[in-house]
């Protein structure tokens, strides 16, 4: 593919496509050939993408929606990518019994929720936040897919 493709991705992105590597393995799809990543293997490395993109800095953490500065979002944090990021670290957890994986994903939960993302009281999942504001505010909108993956994260 074209780099400008590559460039265009952000970590809600990549972590739908992480996911559906995920589902190969838990469903026991075939493995590509030997000499290939295998599925495992391939969500174990957007993991390890997503580690150090988690940002520090600002917010007391989280990704970003976007991976790259020059696209419009970047200084978004949003519930789908961290809901992603949750999500892959809890079932690597699941499927790889490595507590590292369970360590992020109560860490990427816990930092949703004390940010805003999460209300416990209501059980939403709202949009995201903005760097620029050091995550003061909270953008309410609600879409199902944000509390999808949470919930899916969860269970």
């Amino acid at each position: 593919m074209p780099p400008a493709y590559f460039s265009s991705l952000g970590n809600d992105d990549q972590a739908f496509w992480a996911l559906a590597v995920l589902s190969a393995v838990e469903y026991g799809f075939p493995n590509p050939p030997s000499g290939s990543p295998q599925w495992l293997d391939l969500a174990e490395a957007v993991f390890n993408t997503m580690v150090p993109r988690w940002e520090m800095k600002s917010c007391g953490g989280g990704l970003r929606w976007q991976i790259f500065a020059s696209n419009a979002g970047y200084d978004y944090k949003n519930s789908i990518s961290n809901g992603g990021f949750f999500q892959i670290a809890a079932r690597l957890a699941r499927f790889t019994g490595n507590s590292t994986y369970l360590d992020w994903a109560e860490k990427i939960y816990d930092w949703s929720a004390a940010i805003g993302l999460i209300d416990h009281n209501n059980y939403n999942v709202y949009d995201g936040t903005d760097n620029k504001i050091n995550c003061t505010g909270v953008d309410h909108t609600l879409w199902t897919y944000n509390t999808g993956m949470f919930l899916y994260g969860a269970s």
